[in-house]
């Protein structure tokens, strides 16, 4: 897949390798930590440890079986906003709340102008978007911008913080406009993709395929180990 580039726009986004993501929440738990913590503010969690549990999340991994038995596989699906080019978010917003940055194309809500009225929620074709049960306000992934914009940290960690916590590094951050980027490039070489492109909102971010070839070698030389 060729990615198209605009040498007049930057588009900040991530790149998910399937092939290496293991599911182990730490893209979530950091995500929350971060953002409970900068300028999100404290992130919603009613009770968590009842049965009925209600938090405010901008990053989840859904993990499910692929296949048929004794063939299957399980996969590990990271997914928050995908900062859309084409966000149906935006437009349908009363208030002009909900924005994309003209300078890296990150999708923000301004909460100041927010009145949770669920429009935006109800426009996202993917689910990203929460109400904070606390502060009755739209909540989402911001791609960490009080990171990325915090000239006082070092160039290393202005970074998602769910890049930075991933163990395994299956998450790409970068300008998928710049065809020298990390990101670009393995969206170029490894046939990254967007999800339900005949939605026509243009996702940022990517997925790398997972390569069933090298999983089916990696089966194989445990079954002859045993």
């Amino acid at each position: 897949m060729t990615v198209e580039t605009n040498s007049k726009t930057k588009q900040l986004a991530l790149v998910i390798d399937l092939n290496v993501c293991v599911g182990c929440q730490a893209c979530v738990t950091s995500c929350k930590q971060w953002n409970t913590s900068g300028t999100a503010g404290p992130l919603a969690d009613h009770n968590p440890y009842d049965a009925d549990p209600v938090g405010t999340f901008f990053n989840r991994v859904q993990t499910f079986e692929v296949g048929e038995y004794p063939d299957t596989e399980v996969v590990h699906f990271p997914k928050s906003c995908l900062h859309c080019e084409n966000p149906p978010c935006v437009p349908v917003c009363p208030t002009g709340a909900s924005y994309k940055r003209a300078e890296d194309g990150i999708v923000l809500v301004d909460y100041d102008k927010c009145i949770g009225c669920n429009y935006c929620s109800w426009a996202c074709p993917w689910g990203v978007r929460e109400l904070d049960e606390y502060k009755k306000v739209m909540t989402k992934c911001t791609l960490c911008v009080d990171r990325i914009d915090d000239e006082t940290l070092e160039e290393r960690d202005r970074k998602p913080a769910c890049v930075l916590a991933c163990p395994t590094n299956a998450r790409i951050f970068g300008d998928i406009h710049d065809p020298e980027s990390d990101a670009a490039k393995a969206i170029e070489n490894r046939g990254g993709y967007q999800l339900m492109p005949e939605w026509e909102t243009n996702p940022s971010n990517h997925y790398l395929p997972r390569d069933n070839k090298r999983f089916a070698e990696q089966n194989q030389a445990a079954e002859e180990q045993l």
